[in-house]
């Protein structure tokens, strides 16, 4: 650290914080040290890991499996609740790595990891420093650059010598329990946001009937005395719409993807027909039926919606319409029923999953129970009208997210002066 400059001053301040000094810097080897108790004897079996997005858990919970190796663990470091620890493995969500601090209780973690622990009880204001990027800078000047390209690679004495923000204990805790109340905030919408997602698949299951039924469990009022719904061949419902076109090299071109597990359709970017390497594409329109052909065992289907209207695609997808007598929306709704994400399967052939190719004509003929259509607009409709709510609660979480993250850029300070 250097010598000239020991202190920051962060954007944002309490008021009663506005006129006290500048924070002081201090070596985190000041006031944190390393953990390095190993588990001789193997006296802990639970073991631990750093997920970049969910912290310090269970490994089992993570990797929905035990992945060290009961008799390999004596090497590993034991990790007390309130130790902090490293993982220099880097992501998307965490682009030098993660530090987490442990709420999980006492387990053991891989020595790949760095485990430290504050001199003080006290810390959840570096709990807090570590949730924002304000330390990132340090690590990517001290890593190897000749080291693995998806891990940081940082000794020991470097990582302890980050420097970090050291303000009154009194700005601390007050700094901390602010972040705390919008994490807190957070956590509750994300749980709203979740049960609105069960409470829709489980309306889902009712709405359609279980598999030996003909009707389902929950009806709207006016439809109670309409009858088994009807079984028909896919193919009495959707239908096949090609429109090739005449691509041109140097028109532009809006070409389209479909996202696995239903996640609807996404812009692939504007190109040129010339940079287009397969020239046989057809047009989308609004509310046609999209399937990716060889991604379709992941559910990779989905309605065109308005704006990507007159996209492109080859002919590794299959552009449906729906016929008269049906609704295309109520349609995206049914292929999400077990049964028929099942039919996506076993209408593809090949033997690795990664290459399986979708027999459009046979999927036609697999036969599924459909209402009439006035029943599959109500239904369409009100799973429309709460996917519009779920939506809103996601857009709600995403803000939080972001008013935090913000926040921590103003509250806590760039440590680049004092690299």
């Amino acid at each position: 650290m250097s010598k000239q400059k020991r202190e920051v001053i962060p954007e944002l301040r309490f008021p009663e914080f506005e006129h006290e000094p500048n924070w002081s810097c201090a070596k985190l080897s000041v006031v944190a040290k390393r953990s390095t108790c190993k588990n001789r004897g193997e006296k802990t079996s639970r073991v631990l890991t750093n997920s970049a997005v969910d912290g310090v858990m269970d490994q089992r919970d993570y990797f929905e499996k035990d992945i060290a190796v009961k008799g390999n663990l004596e090497s590993y470091f034991v990790v007390d609740n309130g130790d902090y620890v490293y993982n220099p493995r880097i992501s998307l969500a965490a682009p030098v790595g993660p530090i987490s601090k442990n709420k999980v209780g006492k387990g053991v973690m891989s020595p790949l990891y760095t485990v430290f622990r504050f001199n003080s009880e006290n810390n959840d204001f570096f709990e807090q420093f570590f949730k924002s990027s304000r330390w990132h800078r340090y690590l990517q000047k001290v890593s190897n650059n000749g080291a693995r390209h998806d891990r940081m690679s940082v000794t020991n004495k470097e990582f302890m010598a980050m420097p970090v923000p050291n303000p009154r204990d009194v700005e601390q805790q007050k700094i901390a329990d602010f972040l705390a109340s919008i994490d807190e905030l957070i956590y509750l919408h994300t749980q709203k946001y979740n049960t609105l997602k069960c409470y829709k698949q489980g309306l889902m299951r009712k709405l359609f009937p279980a598999e030996g039924e003909t009707e389902p469990k929950i009806r709207f009022p006016e439809f109670s005395k309409a009858g088994p719904w009807k079984l028909k061949p896919v193919g009495s419902v959707f239908t096949e719409k090609q429109r090739p076109i005449n691509m041109q090299d140097d028109a532009e071109y809006s070409l389209v993807t479909v996202k696995r597990r239903y996640g609807g359709l996404v812009s692939r970017g504007i190109y040129k027909g010339k940079s287009i390497k397969v020239k046989s594409q057809f047009e989308v329109h609004e509310n046609d039926f999209l399937i990716s052909k060889r991604q379709i065992v992941h559910c990779a289907c989905g309605i065109v919606p308005k704006e990507l209207e007159r996209s492109i695609v080859s002919n590794e997808y299959a552009v449906l319409v729906p016929k008269n007598g049906n609704d295309v929306h109520f349609l995206n709704y049914f292929v999400q029923q077990p049964s028929v994400s099942l039919s996506f399967m076993q209408c593809s052939i090949g033997i690795v999953i990664e290459k399986m190719v979708f027999k459009l004509k046979d999927w036609l003929q697999e036969e599924f129970l459909f209402p009439e259509f006035e029943e599959q607009k109500k239904i369409s409709q009100f799973l429309g009208r709460l996917n519009f709510i779920i939506d809103e609660q996601s857009k709600k979480v995403d803000f939080l997210k972001e008013y935090k993250c913000g926040l921590m850029q103003k509250i806590f300070p760039s440590m680049d002066e004092v690299l």
